[in-house]
């Protein structure tokens, strides 16, 4: 899979309408939308016996009255905390919303990206919502590098689409306007994500020798970081998150995007694959949220509405 083979975004405005869209969502972040505090991220207004889709849940979890929730909090504007160290963003929002649906509060736990599926084995969590991309490798449990099971898979309940960016030092591009363009640079990358996944494959591709010094780190504000200081040439992350980092990340003069888009995939909310039940009710609530507008709400507060989807499907990764 290189650069030149990937597909790109349907339109070619979308880039600039999102980034237009996302100089709006700072100052939104504390007005309208269900916004996510210390309380407001855990709880939703709706009592389980009241809410309409309570009926859907699997007893334990109706009897918990709780969703506990396996995040990178570190990811904006999907998951973040603001300054007042409170979880914001367009995933608590939705999980607040559907909260609403189903009478439960969803509880986000902090982790690292790469270690969100394994707490998810492990019953840390009940399920994962990071901006975590739905494919055929995460759903069956194959190690995308060897190709080898490594794990039982997960079912994913999709709720947006996004596309993977590279952005570089503002008006330090390094010649760099594609992915084949990386080809002897150092990126940054945030660890098991699909960014990383596509540089390794990539600088697969790469001649003379040449090839992508890929630094993965923990969370993506440490890739960003090591960008911002001339560590790496470029870094990449998912097009919500890099365009979010371009626009206020120094007040807008650190970062630029370069390049367009690719590798447009759903984003789901993953569940064990034991876990029917709540997979089921995640994605009928996921539905009576769009349905009812607050979804597109949601998304436009974030900068996001260019990912909407009509419904939410199950497993629709490749």
């Amino acid at each position: 899979m290189t650069a030149r083979s990937a597909r790109r975004t349907t339109a070619p405005h979308t880039r600039l309408a999102a980034v237009g869209a996302i100089a709006v969502a700072g100052s939104l972040l504390l007005a309208g939308c269900g916004d996510q505090t210390k309380k407001g991220s855990d709880s939703s207004s709706a009592s389980t016996s009241s809410a309409p889709l309570a009926s859907k849940l699997p007893a334990s979890i109706r009897s918990a009255g709780v969703v506990k929730v396996g995040s990178d909090i570190a990811y904006a504007p999907v998951e973040f905390k603001d300054n007042s160290g409170n979880v914001v963003g367009l995933d608590p929002d939705l999980a607040a919303a559907m909260g609403k649906q189903l009478g439960v509060k969803f509880q986000f736990e902090n982790g690292t990206f790469d270690g969100l599926l394994t707490g998810l084995r492990s019953n840390r969590y009940d399920i994962a919502m990071s901006a975590m991309t739905d494919n055929k490798n995460r759903q069956n449990g194959v190690d995308p590098d060897t190709g080898k099971k490594v794990g039982e898979g997960v079912d994913f309940v999709d709720y947006l689409t996004a596309g993977v960016s590279i952005y570089t030092r503002k008006g330090q591009t390094e010649n760099i306007a594609s992915w084949a363009d990386l080809c002897g640079k150092k990126l940054a990358v945030e660890r098991g994500t699909v960014s990383e996944d596509l540089a390794k494959s990539e600088s697969k591709k790469c001649t003379g020798g040449k090839k992508i010094t890929i630094e993965p780190f923990d969370d993506d504000q440490q890739s960003q970081t090591r960008l911002r200081s001339g560590g790496a040439d470029a870094a990449s992350s998912d097009f919500p998150v890099a365009a979010y980092a371009v626009k206020t990340s120094g007040g807008g003069k650190d970062f630029q995007l370069v390049g367009e888009q690719v590798e447009a995939a759903p984003y789901g909310i993953a569940v064990a694959k034991s876990n029917t039940q709540l997979r089921d009710a995640l994605q009928a609530a996921m539905d009576a949220v769009i349905k009812s507008g607050e979804y597109q709400k949601i998304l436009t507060k974030w900068g996001a509405e260019d990912g909407a989807v009509k419904s939410s499907v199950i497993n629709g990764g490749k």
